[in-house]
């Protein structure tokens, strides 16, 4: 026993000392391993948890994107009567929907009148009066009632082409217009109608007025006969239109709201998302607001189709109905278009500014061909204002970027035509400053870059 415990009070020799600190550092690793794996782990959990908010975030842009358009569109196209009245009015001197009104009104004029029966009568009465008429100059009722009808129907197709029928077309639409926004109040103006059913149309009443008064001047007999003929030419007609008031009046109402909200989403968006990845969130942005008007567009071709296959044929012809319905949405088109191409190119800037390998490739062959074409050959030092467009460079970039923002904000209606115009001369700016301040930066970066900044000064 007292050999055992002297033997343990023994210094450890070089040996054990050297196992021992092994033996340390090798428990000190697992230790070490285990806490960066626990680490680790709630890392990745910490990291899958944002990214699963961000994902979240971004389906509501997309939601919000889709009302956004269409809550702008209610608000400024379908509920603004001087907007409405501009698309409107172009249509009066639209071939098909002149040829549809002058059939439309031919047809009523002459039901009305049956100038054949009338004809009929008249040369029987003459044949039998005149004993040296032959009774079969009845016969030639027809002739004559097809001339008459060709007639109204040249004088009708004068009146439609004319400015007169101009004026009364916009009015009558403008009355239309105010009748629909108040689909449900009952109101029942004269000139316009919209039945329970989701009908709207303009009355035809004082076209024909007016046509009366051109065949009366043009001394057609049967002028003076021509009843009054309350009849309506149908704009539009849905079964879902008497019901869509309350929808319409929340697009309304949220039109200035939810355009702000999609930027608040969006920047919650790219904020939850993981630090290192907000550029990459940045450019899902983009996506999920592309996303959106690409369904956006779907529903206007399924919303389109639906009404063109629930007009009669009787009431409106396939043509008339598709030169009204794409009129109307033009301008919803128009800032779908815009809508997807500004987030094209918010996807491609957050994609190509990112640290992905593709983007740093996309990166290096965009810096090396601008040294190719802008660094000098000669080592020449660069003139001085390539220094100072070097110096002010983000600045420059600030400022060309604000630039092309206001343009859009500004412009009353961009098109995708405006927007992707904004975007090239705004890159195309910015590769000139680049390509400006190249030399600089390219002498910048040599070991002797202090001399030369030196000297520019």
């Amino acid at each position: 026993m007292v050999n055992a415990s002297s033997g343990a009070d023994e210094p450890l020799n070089a040996s054990e000392r050297e196992e021992l600190e092994r033996l340390r550092r090798e428990r000190a690793e697992l230790l070490g391993n285990e806490t960066s794996a626990a680490g680790r782990t709630q890392a990745s959990g910490h990291r899958k948890l944002r990214w699963t908010g961000a994902a979240i975030l971004l389906v509501l842009v997309v939601v919000l994107s889709f009302f956004a358009v269409l809550a702008r569109y209610t608000h400024n196209e379908v509920l603004d009567s001087d907007r409405y009245v501009q698309k409107m009015a172009s249509l009066g001197s639209n071939p098909v929907l002149q040829g549809e009104l002058t059939d439309r009104i031919t047809k009523e004029i002459v039901t009305r009148l049956d100038v054949e029966a009338v004809t009929a009568d008249a040369l029987r009465s003459i044949a039998e009066e005149a004993p040296r008429v032959p009774p079969a100059v009845v016969g030639l009722a027809p002739v004559i009632a097809d001339q008459a009808e060709t007639l109204v129907h040249r004088t009708v197709e004068s009146f439609v082409a004319s400015d007169r029928f101009e004026a009364l077309w916009i009015e009558a639409n403008r009355k239309a217009h105010q009748r629909l926004v108040a689909v449900l109040t009952g109101d029942t103006r004269p000139g316009v109608e919209i039945s329970d059913e989701g009908v709207v149309s303009i009355s035809l009443a004082p076209i024909i007025d007016r046509v009366r008064a051109a065949l009366i001047d043009r001394g057609f007999a049967f002028a003076n006969e021509i009843p009054t003929i309350d009849k309506s030419f149908v704009l539009f007609e849905s079964s879902e239109l008497a019901t869509a008031q309350r929808a319409t009046s929340a697009l309304d109402k949220a039109s200035s709201v939810l355009p702000w909200l999609v930027l608040l989403v969006a920047a919650a968006a790219v904020w939850v998302s993981p630090k290192g990845a907000r550029r990459r969130a940045i450019s899902l942005v983009g996506v999920s607001i592309a996303v959106a008007m690409a369904l956006l567009a779907v529903a206007i071709a399924l919303g389109r189709s639906l009404y063109m296959g629930a007009i009669p044929a009787e009431v409106l012809s396939q043509q008339s109905a598709a030169v009204l319905i794409d009129t109307m949405l033009v301008p919803l088109r128009t800032m779908l278009r815009a809508v997807f191409v500004l987030a094209v190119v918010v996807a491609v800037v957050g994609y190509l500014t990112g640290s992905s390998g593709s983007a740093v490739a996309v990166r290096g062959a965009g810096v090396k061909a601008l040294d190719a074409l802008r660094v000098p050959k000669n080592g020449r030092a660069p003139y001085p204002f390539e220094s100072a467009v070097a110096r002010f460079r983000v600045p420059l970039r600030v400022v060309i970027i604000v630039i092309a923002v206001a343009t859009l904000v500004f412009w009353p209606y961009p098109s995708g035509v405006v927007v992707v115009v904004t975007v090239l001369v705004a890159v195309a700016a910015l590769v000139v400053v680049e390509l400006i301040a190249r030399p600089a930066l390219v002498e910048h970066d040599t070991p002797d870059a202090a001399a030369v900044l030196t000297r520019n000064e």
